[in-house]
């Protein structure tokens, strides 16, 4: 794994369309459901991360701690920055803002955690042999 400096920091931009919104409530009233929220939020964490990985490695969420206080309609914008605000060896913390079109929807926390995958590979059929 590269040097990550703190405060490093990027932005995504998606684009909310109808497989992101929630259902339950009526065509009228499809916004952007907060897991995909959560989803793209670690996408855009871990996209960033391949950037600073080394061949090999990739990194697997270890926490999400957010509010998601803004209703955001199909065909809007999200932006979402993350900033890098801890690196501890493999354990990389983030802050996390998401912005609609009109207002922010989201504030929080993201962790996660470079992994090598051969290595996670070996232990993740070493748990499922252990599980037959």
């Amino acid at each position: 794994m590269k040097t990550i400096q703190l405060g490093a920091s990027t932005m995504r931009r998606i684009t909310i369309d109808k497989p992101r919104t929630i259902d339950f409530l009526g065509e009228e009233l499809r916004v952007y459901a907060t897991p995909e929220l959560v989803r793209d939020i670690e996408i855009a964490c871990r996209d960033f991360l391949l950037g600073f990985t080394d061949a090999g490695e990739d990194s697997v969420g270890t926490g999400i701690a957010i509010s998601h206080s803004g209703a955001t309609l199909v065909g809007m914008n999200v932006d979402i920055t993350v900033t890098v605000t801890a690196v501890e060896g493999r354990k990389v913390s983030f802050s996390v803002v998401a912005r609609d079109d009109a207002e922010e929807i989201s504030r929080g926390e993201h962790g996660r955690f470079v992994v090598e995958v051969e290595k996670l590979r070996a232990r993740v059929a070493a748990k499922a042999a252990k599980a037959r």
